[in-house]
């Protein structure tokens, strides 16, 4: 009996430390990969030329190149480059990518699938493989997850930032947030406090041409329904107090161009409001982009509105924008 539990014992250590060897393995060929290559929203796309020229490279582009939502001026969702299977293999640059979507078209499918990997060859890395017996198999199971894809990539180039917020982030600014408000997204080096009131706060990143910042407010909830108009109402009546111009009599206002969405998201057990438009000045004629996410604190008794706006008049918005976004998703109760 003592030789068969001694047995017993050994199997289960030897089991125990495999199982601990596999998961040091795991996190020390992530830790000795490379890095990522590319610049933010750049998606390389792996077909070959005829598919790149036919249907479902039509597709691809339509779907991975539309407009990217309330900016001022045109800009795609992605920055979309094409190499061939072959040039993928032989030329080991291209696999260290950050986003990198590929298509495989063969008889040696026998049926239709996408699959989502990340850091297969470098991190943080995104892998999406399209596969299909044969064109029309591929074009219609990317129809089926076209939107999964968009937002598996929006999320993966999201994700990069809110990583890199939290190992390099500036401490004192999110404690600060977190002792008025009890909750507090991360905010990246390089930020810094600009203006403090009872019911605001105003957060930013600036340089010569670049103006990055974050709002944070509040207001007593008072059980009215929350909705676009009381958005636009309450973010006006903020911006007119807070963020004035440089001109006497101008401010910030939203602007009436176009109508801010208004949407329902559930993002890590959390339930917010987002919002996208365009803000303008009170005479004057500066503008951009804003993204905010509008809470109830946890009593239900305030509301609690993180936003985030873009001034970059010089340079396209998007990536600047999906910076500061990222950091609204940050956003973290204290437990």
């Amino acid at each position: 009996m003592k030789t068969l539990r001694t047995i017993l014992t050994i199997a289960l250590a030897a089991i125990m430390l495999g199982s601990c060897n596999n998961s040091d393995n795991a996190e020390n060929k992530k830790r000795y990969m490379p890095n990522i290559t590319g610049k933010p929203g750049e998606v390389l796309l792996v077909l070959d030329k005829n598919e790149w020229e036919g249907e479902l490279g039509t597709a691809l582009r339509e779907t991975l190149s539309e407009e990217f939502p309330y900016l001022p001026q045109r800009e795609p969702i992605f920055n979309l480059f094409n190499t061939t299977p072959s040039s993928f293999q032989n030329y080991g640059a291209y696999s260290t990518h950050r986003n990198i979507l590929r298509v495989h078209i063969g008889e040696a499918f026998d049926s239709c699938r996408v699959a989502y990997q990340e850091d297969v060859w470098a991190a943080p890395q995104i892998v999406i493989t399209i596969s299909a017996p044969d064109k029309d198999g591929a074009l219609q199971i990317f129809e089926q997850h076209r939107e999964r894809i968009v937002s598996s990539l929006e999320t993966a180039e999201r994700n990069r930032v809110i990583r890199n917020a939290k190992k390099y982030q500036e401490i004192e600014l999110r404690q600060l947030v977190l002792d008025e408000y009890g909750g507090a997204p991360y905010f990246p080096q390089g930020y810094s406090l600009k203006k403090k009131t009872d019911d605001f706060i105003w957060i930013s990143y600036e340089t010569t041409y670049v103006n990055q910042g974050i709002f944070i407010y509040t207001y007593p909830y008072n059980g009215e329904k929350l909705s676009s108009e009381t958005m636009v109402a309450h973010r006006n009546e903020f911006m007119k107090k807070y963020v004035p111009s440089m001109r006497e009599g101008s401010y910030m206002i939203t602007s009436s161009y176009v109508d801010p969405s208004f949407n329902w998201l559930q993002y890590k057990g959390r339930i917010f409001a987002e919002s996208r438009g365009l803000w303008e000045v009170e005479n004057d004629y500066m503008g951009g982009p804003f993204v905010c996410h509008t809470y109830l604190d946890k009593e239900q008794k305030n509301v609690i509105v993180i936003e985030g706006f873009i001034y970059a008049p010089k340079f396209d918005k998007r990536n600047y924008l999906r910076h500061v976004e990222a950091i609204l998703y940050s956003f973290e109760w204290d437990n």
